[in-house]
């Protein structure tokens, strides 16, 4: 397993300017970076690649963002904007040295209501229709793409592992994969070893964070059990501490961060890491 963390536990936006926390994650022990992006504007592939090299760091996965103006089940105008976003993403993986592109692809996070069968049958087949196509580019360029389950207070769409078996049953590419958060699972499975083994091999992509967005470990979560479950897979990729503070305001406002879980960013990454290393590896 590689152990990373994502870049929205201490900066947000990401971009050229802040590739200086390479340098201390490194330090730490970390063997790559989760690269969040929040704008296309904000970096060059390029160059970041090279502040990874320069640390000695790997790019994890580029963490897809969407947002209000990007939506697969939204209006023409928000699909078309998710579809261009998610092909740059596709476009910036390569130079990265990057082959996953992760997070809640299908839909805007905070999106969250009550929809009639008909209505969410025709949202489904709209995400399948738009996935298709972007799945399709993603295989020429040797990209996969790892769907994540949110929890109901932040998606209305897609909350379990089984919703993400579905979705890559219908649109029927091998670019598309599982991307599992044990906070989200914490949430929305009745037991979050389980779904790991049913996700099986198509597993691609892990996330690890406390209960409440903290440090991973320093919660109620069954690791042991989960530290089974992903062997019994034979998961052997990417681990990302996903955690949230207050001081990145416009990620504690989407993730409903009101109060301080742990001293510091600095602790959750680097007790996280100590953990995780120790159970998972």
């Amino acid at each position: 397993m590689k152990f990373g963390v994502n870049t929205f536990l201490f900066v947000s936006p990401f971009t050229n300017d802040t590739t200086s926390i390479f340098q201390q994650l490194k330090q730490w022990g970390f063997d790559s970076a989760e690269i969040a992006v929040e704008q296309v504007s904000h970096l060059d592939p390029i160059y970041v690649k090279s502040e990874l090299d320069r640390y000695g760091l790997t790019c994890g996965a580029l963490c897809s963002v969407t947002g209000p103006d990007r939506d697969l089940r939204g209006t023409p105008e928000q699909q078309q904007t998710c579809t261009d976003y998610l092909r740059w993403l596709i476009d910036a993986a390569g130079p990265l040295g990057c082959s996953n592109i992760i997070g809640p692809v299908y839909s805007a996070v905070g999106r969250a209501e009550s929809y009639s069968d008909k209505e969410r049958q025709a949202q489904w087949k709209l995400v399948v229709k738009n996935l298709k196509k972007i799945c399709r580019y993603a295989e020429k360029k040797g990209v996969t793409i790892s769907v994540e389950p949110l929890n109901r207070f932040e998606t209305d769409f897609i909350n379990t592992c089984d919703q993400v078996l579905q979705l890559i049953k219908d649109v029927g590419s091998p670019a598309l994969r599982v991307h599992l958060d044990t906070f989200h699972m914490n949430i929305e499975e009745k037991n979050s070893a389980a779904a790991i083994r049913k996700a099986g091999k198509l597993l691609g992509h892990f996330h690890a964070c406390g209960c409440d967005r903290g440090t991973p470990g320093n919660d109620h979560i069954d690791w042991k059990g989960i530290a089974a479950a992903l062997k019994s897979v034979g998961y052997d990729g990417q681990v990302i501490i996903e955690s949230f503070t207050q001081d990145i305001k416009m990620i504690a406002k989407a993730a409903s961060i009101w109060r301080k879980f742990e001293p510091s960013p600095d602790d959750i990454a680097r007790n996280g890491l100590k953990f995780l290393k120790k159970t998972l590896a």
